[in-house]
């Protein structure tokens, strides 16, 4: 959703932007071309790989990185001396740098550790959580955070194979919850995506990052600067349209969020399920 990103933030030349989940650095490149040359774009992402790889990348480019949560943006501004900024981007999927990773586990399509974490030096793996977890725990979670109508099947099923052999593999877990997912129940997507995407919040702890970032961003944006934040699922697009609807520090400029053109999604079918919702900071009301 480039062009549409682009729309959204109106990036214009010396401006100060932030690019909170950098990635590959493909919307990176594009608002630091936008934003130069005395403006700049300041790229964080988890993931120590991908900071390597915008580094080498758009080496001479208007770009600042910072390796960490996008909830350190505060003291990342503070280093630099920027206690504002003119926009900030949220993309909360997934790169093609990390599905593409067969040490990372985050494909159905590439067998590996199922790891699933964002940063693999810090956190737990998703494999030690299928291990830990009593069955209701596990149930609960991948309800809450997949909304899976089968959950309490797949947990069920972890725990007695965990008995004899623990889960491992990202191609062992997606063979096992297909199997606990009726043929009649399937629809497009994978059988265990939905068990893959709760695992995943829970690692990273998404939705608490999530949350934890909506409140900080009104002070971190000058009047009249936006926020644009694409979303994949249901419970991250809810919190962002409570948080720019309920704010009075934001004016929603998307009141039913942007989704992609066929073509987009015929072009990237990982695109389908895409929500960009935008607000602005408005001036703060004097008594």
């Amino acid at each position: 959703m480039l062009d549409e990103i682009l729309t959204a933030l109106d990036p214009q030349p010396g401006q100060h932007l932030v690019d909170g989940t950098a990635g590959g650095g493909g919307h990176l490149s594009h608002l630091a071309e936008r934003v130069a040359p005395d403006g700049w774009v300041l790229g964080i992402d988890r993931d120590p790989k991908a900071i390597d790889r915008i580094q080498e990348r758009l080496r001479g480019a208007p770009v600042k990185v910072a390796c960490g949560n996008y909830t350190e943006l505060p003291t990342f501004l503070a280093e630099i001396e920027q206690p504002q900024v003119d926009g900030v981007l949220l993309d909360l999927g997934l790169s093609s740098d990390q599905l593409a990773d067969d040490t990372r586990g985050f494909s159905f399509n590439i067998d590996g550790p199922l790891d699933l974490r964002f940063n693999p030096d810090a956190g737990e793996p998703a494999w030690r959580l299928l291990e830990r977890l009593s069955q209701e725990h596990l149930a609960d979670l991948i309800y809450e955070f997949g909304e899976e109508r089968f959950s309490r099947r797949i947990a069920r099923a972890i725990v007695e194979v965990r008995r004899t052999a623990p889960v491992r593999t990202s191609h062992e877990l997606a063979s096992l919850v297909q199997r606990c997912i009726p043929m009649r129940d399937r629809d497009k997507i994978h059988p265990a995506t939905r068990t893959f995407q709760a695992l995943r919040i829970a690692v990273n702890q998404e939705l608490d990052s999530l949350r934890r970032m909506l409140s900080k961003l009104p002070s971190l944006v000058v009047p009249g600067g936006r926020v644009a934040i694409i979303s994949f699922h249901s419970l991250e697009d809810r919190l962002v349209k409570d948080a720019f609807q309920q704010d009075p520090r934001w004016q929603r400029l998307t009141k039913k969020p942007i989704i992609p053109s066929d073509q987009e999604i015929h072009s990237n079918p990982r695109s389908r399920s895409a929500k960009l919702r935008v607000a602005v900071r408005v001036a703060d009301r004097t008594s």
